[in-house]
């Protein structure tokens, strides 16, 4: 069973805040500055609880890799 998870809450229980951020965590974000500084807020959260993310796999390949695939499958076809 899933529980829902009230973070804004658990992060303004847990530390003193500006006025700013007191108002973002009880009303939210406003603008994309506020949607900025929200996020912000909960990523230090996540750090708190010791939640990590995992890491996406590298998917990159450099143009001349790519470029030998290309000729290889060109000497194949030929």
């Amino acid at each position: 069973m899933t529980e829902k998870i009230d973070w804004k809450q658990e992060l303004f229980d847990s530390e003193k805040f500006n006025k700013k951020q007191e108002n973002l965590l009880k009303n939210g974000a406003k603008s994309l500055t506020d949607s900025w500084l929200l996020s912000a807020l909960f990523i230090r959260w996540k750090k708190l609880k010791g939640i990590r993310e995992q890491s996406s796999p590298d998917c990159s390949s450099s143009f001349q890799e790519r470029t030998k695939k290309i000729e290889a499958a060109d000497v194949c076809q030929s």
